[in-house]
């Protein structure tokens, strides 16, 4: 990994990033087909971010770090904004947002006290991100074609809810065990 370098990986996160508050307005304004259409660009930008980092080793210390927060971002924001249009269930807004939460706080809080270094995502916490995605363009699709809400909704609702809880379960188990070690080595 490289310093701190703008190259072209660190260039899409960063138009990715930028994208955040053009998908927050139009899904305020109603514009759900072009918003469902900001999410899939947002998404084929971080396959491709991701694939040319590591395709011609252009990883920076500054992609590592705009990547992720131009992904919470997005997710985020558009999790907050579906709440707010009363398309998504406010108790699911609030997993959705205390789980990232909880994970950055408890990113900080492993490198305080305990060894610090890289702790690769759950498995758990990736199928959540994939169901907190698929939830979202669904629901954002569904709105461009002015159907009503069905069971697909409540499906997907509930893993994502369910998906959430195991994600911040599983962080809270893995970061009480390296504390446990931490203070072990002590």
């Amino acid at each position: 990994m490289s310093g701190l370098g703008l190259n072209l990986p660190n260039l899409i996160s960063l138009a990715r990033l930028l994208l955040v508050p053009l998908e927050i307005w139009l899904i305020l304004a109603g514009r759900y087909g072009l918003a469902f259409w900001v999410l899939v660009v947002a998404g084929l930008s971080d396959a491709l971010d991701g694939f040319i980092a590591k395709r011609f080793d252009r990883r920076t210390r500054l992609g590592a770090l705009l990547d992720p927060v131009a992904d919470k971002a997005m997710l985020i924001s558009v999790y907050i904004t579906l709440g707010v249009a009363h398309q998504l269930w406010t108790l699911l807004v609030i997993l959705v947002v205390f789980r990232d939460i909880l994970i950055i706080g408890g990113f900080l809080l492993m490198q305080l006290f305990a060894v610090a270094k890289h702790y690769d995502p759950l498995y758990i916490s990736k199928l959540n991100t994939a169901v907190q995605i698929v939830l979202v363009g669904f629901v954002l699709a569904r709105l461009s074609l002015d159907a009503a809400p069905g069971a697909a909704d409540l499906v997907l609702g509930l893993i994502v809810g369910a998906t959430t809880i195991a994600s911040g379960l599983s962080y809270l188990v893995r970061w009480a065990r390296i504390l446990a070690r931490s203070e072990q080595a002590l």
